[in-house]
């Protein structure tokens, strides 16, 4: 991905988190994720997030997040030749966050889609999703366990490689 893209994307990211902090958000959170990679070239995934979300009601919110995540590669030399490099992007997304209990808290059910920018060599943007089950206290803490694809966006994508995780995404939310 050109320098000038990666650029672009992060002060679009920004932007977006600056603008929406100035609407009615309702809680910020900030998160921490460590993943089991679906591909057979990473050995796992980690990053951090940052979340906003609008309470449409008690019940259904509308989260906008974005972070870094970071693919780490085996030690293992792959078909063309050289080592299987690592894998980075930057996810901005948004969806629908649904608590089954109507207090606004206990077991939710997510979906997010959007963008992931990739930073790492030879990657590029590509569409992501992530379906996401949790659970979130009143406290402010939350857990989580996501599937987030960010399909073929790796140097590998010419193997047929998406790059999928199975993540568990522990977190802390602030009302604002």
């Amino acid at each position: 991905m050109k320098k000038s893209t990666k650029l672009f994307a992060t002060a679009a990211a920004a932007v977006t988190i600056l603008l929406s902090t100035q609407a009615n958000a309702q809680k910020l959170g900030i998160g921490a994720n460590v993943g089991v990679p679906t591909s057979k070239h990473y050995n796992f995934a980690a990053g951090a997030d940052v979340r906003l979300q609008f309470n449409a009601t008690k019940q259904l919110s509308i989260p906008v997040a974005t972070g870094y995540t970071h693919f780490f590669a085996k030690d293992a030399p792959y078909i063309l030749g050289g080592d299987v490099p690592d894998y980075a992007y930057i996810p901005l997304k948004t969806g629908l966050k649904y608590f089954l209990d109507p207090s606004g808290s206990g077991v939710y059910a997510m979906g997010e889609v959007g963008a992931a920018f990739g930073v790492s060599k030879d990657s590029k943007t590509t569409f992501l999703y992530a379906p996401t089950i949790g659970y979130s206290w009143s406290s402010g803490l939350d857990l989580g366990l996501k599937y987030e694809n960010a399909g073929k966006g790796d140097a590998l994508r010419y193997l047929g490689n998406n790059s999928g995780q199975i993540a568990l995404r522990l977190a802390y939310g602030f009302k604002l």
